[in-house]
């Protein structure tokens, strides 16, 4: 297994446990009334609202519980990633991270104010209900979301395999929500799945990255390049969420041989890191389409990113979700954590992909091909009477052996494309369009 580089966390999926403080000369310098100094006047401001809480508010409240919720406003109002994290919120990155929870199998964030699903897992309860990214959470079972947290609606979410919960959806370009019932199953899943999509034609899904992907992904490319080179790949990151940051980079390293992939920037130094490919590669030379969307996220954003602005792959599908913070999960004394935005990301070309993403060099929007039904009256040579035989026997017919990629339009576009290459070589030319920004947020959770 390969060892981790560093421990930090994209969106809530990996658990990076870190401390941060403040250089040594911050201290003097907050002391001597500068920048960091304390404002006094908020302070009392606070301690006076904090006062007539305890005092008027029609219930009781605890000290603790309106300090936590205190702490829960101030980091809740930096960005839509950084969060004051309880034990139980701790516990509950924890059990994302390792992959096995009792839940229905989507990531959700928050999107201006609404409960959206980022991406539906694959083979999990909500990708066989049909969820898709964009669709809106409007209650779960009999409780409305617009006033839940995001932790409390992943919270609702979750729960014992076996117990089912009712969600109400919304779905773009539709004014009537539809209701869907789910039974809980535990989430344990592979993230990474390979196939042959034609003859020569590999097929590999990342669904998300976990701390195993990179070793799941040459696993993979060990059984499509065990009889030579394959004549084309297709790396599908639709609907992958993100995850853990080394990974991203090990999957880019094994198709990179060399140069920079990602690097971050932030206020601390120990923010400022770059990743660069090794020497050596996997499937060199091996003409590659990797398919994004809209659900395609963080650390799905780091691969693409790399591979387009490497030239290594043609990048085909939609706009991806734009998330390009990093965030450090920093433990506390009481057990508790802060998730806290740290630094932003950029694809070797210096793109930030934050509130931007991934624009595809080829857009391909989602569809379905079906094809036409003969209507009986078509006429070919074999119907015409003293016909001549085929020389090789039997009615001639091509043998496919194809993963039938009509029924997905992206996929079954990416591999046209690829035998396109195939029969161009050097002579293809693919377009790279400009980014233009685009306004997306939210922090993909996993119930």
């Amino acid at each position: 297994m390969r060892a981790s580089r560093f421990r930090w966390l994209l969106p809530a999926l990996f658990l990076g446990v870190t401390s941060l403080t403040l250089p040594a000369h911050a201290a003097p310098q907050a002391a001597a009334g500068g920048d960091d100094a304390l404002p006094v006047a908020d302070i009392q401001t606070f301690a006076e609202v904090f006062e007539r809480i305890k005092r008027a508010y029609v219930e009781k409240v605890d000290d603790a519980t309106l300090l936590r919720n205190a702490m829960r406003g101030m980091l809740g109002q930096l960005d839509p990633h950084s969060a004051y994290l309880d034990k139980q919120a701790f516990e509950a990155l924890r059990e994302t991270t390792e992959g096995q929870f009792g839940g229905v199998g989507i990531e959700v964030g928050m999107q201006d104010g609404q409960l959206t699903v980022i991406a539906p897992i694959d083979d999990t309860p909500a990708a066989r209900a049909g969820l898709q990214p964009q669709d809106t959470i409007l209650r779960i079972d009999d409780t409305p979301t617009d006033r839940l947290s995001l932790q409390e609606a992943v919270n609702l979410m979750r729960g014992d395999a076996g117990t089912s919960i009712t969600l109400t959806i919304l779905r773009q370009g539709e004014s009537t929500p539809r209701t869907l019932t789910l039974k809980r199953q535990i989430i344990q899943t592979d993230s990474v799945k390979h196939e042959w999509l034609a003859p020569g034609y590999g097929y590999l899904r990342i669904s998300q990255f976990q701390s195993r992907t990179a070793d799941q992904v040459d696993a993979a490319l060990d059984d499509l390049t065990a009889k030579g080179a394959p004549k084309g790949l297709v790396l599908d990151l639709r609907n992958n969420p993100g995850g853990v940051l080394d990974s991203a980079v090990d999957v880019a390293d094994a198709f990179l041989d060399h140069g920079l992939i990602v690097y971050t920037e932030g206020r601390l130094p120990d923010s400022n890191l770059r990743f660069s490919a090794k020497p050596g590669t996997r499937a060199d030379g091996v003409p590659m389409v990797v398919l994004i969307n809209g659900g395609s996220a963080s650390a799905a954003e780091i691969l693409a990113g790399a591979l387009q602005d490497r030239h290594r792959a043609v990048i085909m599908g939609t706009r991806s979700f734009g998330k390009g913070s990093v965030q450090q999960v920093m433990p506390l004394g009481n057990g508790d954590g802060l998730k806290l935005t740290t630094a932003l990301y950029y694809t070797p070309s210096g793109r930030s992909i934050q509130a931007q993403g991934i624009t595809p060099d080829i857009e391909v929007r989602r569809g379905h091909l079906e094809i036409a039904k003969d209507s009986g009256l078509a006429i070919s040579e074999s119907d015409l009477a003293g016909r001549l035989a085929n020389p090789n026997g039997g009615a001639g017919k091509a043998a496919s052996g194809d993963r039938a990629p009509l029924q997905d339009y992206q996929l079954g576009e990416a591999l046209n494309l690829l035998k396109a290459l195939n029969v161009l070589g050097d002579a293809a030319v693919i377009p790279r369009p400009p980014a233009d920004a685009t306004a997306t947020a939210g922090d993909p959770q996993r119930p």
